[in-house]
């Protein structure tokens, strides 16, 4: 609930609200003068003289220190503007992403022409034949029989945009309105006619819609990725997107089956402290996996009917400017299934290298996530050897098996320390950019006190950017609601008990959200229906006395709500001050 009056003269001032700036550089550079190692100096060098190249292309060694503290402080400078997008560079980062696009797609173009004669392959003997056939036999054993039934349950519309809808309207209710696009490889095996068994309302509305929209494939695009260079994402057809998901589902529930949940990363996490402090296992990162899936490696791999129906679903062809490519690769980034995909292939293969190297005790440590592949530190020559024959490339910087320190989805450990660093992704030049950085530098300060108090170091930076902002304007929230205010101690905050019987306290916050529009068209009726635990039967559309058509109609003639459907617009942000109950207060403890 919020307060109208109070919430309208602080949004007021919100609006009104300019950061000088100074604050950016300023925050910055007491950040690193806090940090205070060699490193931290050399970054504030770079940053304040605008060498910039030289700055993302610092390099960080863990090797390279005896003790925590001075591997955990050059790594937090090393990272801090690793991902910020207003660094002054020499060259274009779209071109370097889409370079690095095409070095891989040859990659692949290369795997496949070895794969049509995998015998004659330097790399093809040895273990590397026993893994082969391992490898399919594990993959074969966690995917099972294909499930054509599920196959046509599970899909769902991603958050992205198609070939054909923008992302800003890119929700599941104008997909299900206006999306019709769809590769010629799907529409032989996805016709109207099966889909009119499935979702007899869709299936009628797209008939009305010039349902299928060819396509030739996706279209590739760049994205931002950090500060040394962009991604290159491909952008799918819509009705073939909206099946790679079911398949990407599919494949992750088998993977949960054999302790794989892709749902969440905790196990990484908790895998990566282990084996920082033990040494037993190795984290380990490759580059562009998603782009270095050639084709001929998913085909030897995979049973075939699981492949028949990937490579119906997958685009065969994409355009990149003006060119239009027909793929090396079997799927890429933007692909709804490619994540699931990875996974599935990495933990196949570290699972059998350990089996390989008769370490079944360790078994249970394997895993992977995308790219995050943990595996124990023994298998890391072999692990390299497997992948080099199927075409991927391990990325050394990341990867980790010879120190104390280990990386793997977004944790950070040094002999079972935490050393997450902070990083810096924008420009502080809003009230809620300040908000964001005050708060990840006092957790920061939080959690190298090991949760006991915060770090005094770091309070200048703190105070820095609570004085920029005027009093009237400085909320105080407690850690673990977001970044809507500044995090503080019950005693900063002093909030507003909570009356009428309700136990805890309101606090103001601002809050972000999606700004929306009335939608009173047919895909707003078909999201809905489409999002309900269990559809009715096909059956039951039609009434005893009437066709289908008729039922159909009749269906969609529903009653508009005017103002009541609404549907988020991506991307397109509103801030409102909200008041929160807060019934536990976490305590920082002082700075020390």
């Amino acid at each position: 609930m919020s307060s109208k009056k109070y919430g309208s003269a602080f949004l007021k001032g919100v609006r009104s609200f300019r950061v000088p700036s100074e604050v950016n550089s300023e925050s910055v550079l007491s950040y690193l003068e806090a940090l205070d190692c060699p490193r931290s100096l050399t970054v504030a060098l770079l940053f304040k003289y605008n060498e910039h190249r030289q700055l993302v292309d610092l390099e960080f060694n863990p090797s390279s220190y005896l003790f925590y503290e001075d591997c955990r402080d050059a790594y937090a400078a090393t990272k801090f503007l690793s991902k910020y997008k207003d660094l002054s560079l020499d060259y274009d980062l779209d071109e370097v992403a889409i370079e690095k696009f095409e070095s891989f797609e040859l990659l692949c173009k290369q795997t496949n022409a070895r794969f049509r004669y995998p015998e004659s392959d330097p790399l093809y003997k040895g273990r590397v034949v026993w893994l082969h056939n391992a490898v399919k036999r594990k993959i074969s054993a966690i995917l099972g029989e294909f499930d054509p039934r599920e196959f046509i349950e599970r899909p769902d519309w991603g958050p992205g945009a198609s070939t054909l809808i923008k992302r800003r309207v890119a929700s599941s209710t104008n997909k299900f309105q206006c999306e019709t696009g769809i590769t010629r490889e799907l529409y032989s095996l996805v016709s109207l006619e099966m889909l009119n068994e499935v979702f007899p309302p869709w299936a009628f509305h797209l008939s009305q819609i010039g349902f299928p929209n060819l396509q030739k494939g996706n279209r590739v695009v760049t994205v931002p990725k950090d500060a040394k260079a962009n991604r290159v994402i491909a952008i799918e057809p819509g009705i073939n997107l909206f099946f790679q998901k079911a398949i990407g589902e599919m494949i992750s529930l088998r993977l949960r089956r054999h302790g794989v949940d892709l749902r969440y990363q905790d196990r990484n996490q908790r895998l990566a402290k282990r084996g920082s402090i033990t040494n037993t296992l190795a984290t380990v990162d490759l580059s562009s996996a998603s782009d270095s899936i050639a084709r001929s490696v998913v085909e030897e791999l995979l049973p075939p009917r699981w492949f028949q129906v990937l490579d119906s679903c997958r685009s065969h062809y994409g355009s990149l400017g003006d060119r239009v490519i027909k793929w090396e690769k079997f799927s890429s980034m933007g692909n709804g299934f490619t994540f699931q995909l990875e996974s599935l292939i990495f933990y196949a293969v570290s699972y059998c290298c350990t089996e390989y190297l008769h370490l079944s005790s360790e078994l249970k440590n394997v895993s992977a996530y995308g790219d995050d592949v943990i595996l124990p530190s023994a298998c890391q020559g072999v692990f390299t050897d497997m992948m080099n024959f199927l075409g991927f490339r391990i990325n050394e910087t990341k990867s980790h098996f010879d120190s104390p320190f280990r990386e793997s989805c977004g944790a950070h450990y040094y002999q079972g320390w935490d050393m997450k660093p902070i990083y810096l992704k924008d420009r502080v030049s809003s009230l809620l950019s300040v908000f964001r950085l005050a708060n990840a530098v006092r957790r920061l300060s939080h959690r190298r006190m090991c949760f006991y108090g915060c770090d005094s170091t770091f309070r200048s930076t703190f105070d820095l950017l609570l004085r920029r902002v005027p009093k009237a304007l400085r909320l105080r929230i407690p850690d673990g609601v977001g970044d809507g205010g500044f995090i503080a101690n019950f005693d900063e905050a002093t909030p507003n008990k909570a009356r009428h019987g309700i136990e805890g306290y309101y606090v103001s916050a601002l809050q972000e959200l999606s700004r929306t529009y009335s939608e009173n068209r047919v895909g707003y009726l078909l999201a809905r229906l489409w999002a309900m635990p269990e559809l009715p039967s096909p059956n039951n559309w039609v009434g005893e006395d009437r066709t289908r058509t008729e039922a159909l109609t009749s269906l969609f003639s529903f009653p508009s709500f005017e103002g009541r459907n609404s549907v988020p617009l991506t991307g397109d942000l509103k801030l409102r001050l909200v008041k929160v109950l807060v019934q536990q207060w976490y305590s920082l403890g002082p700075w020390i």
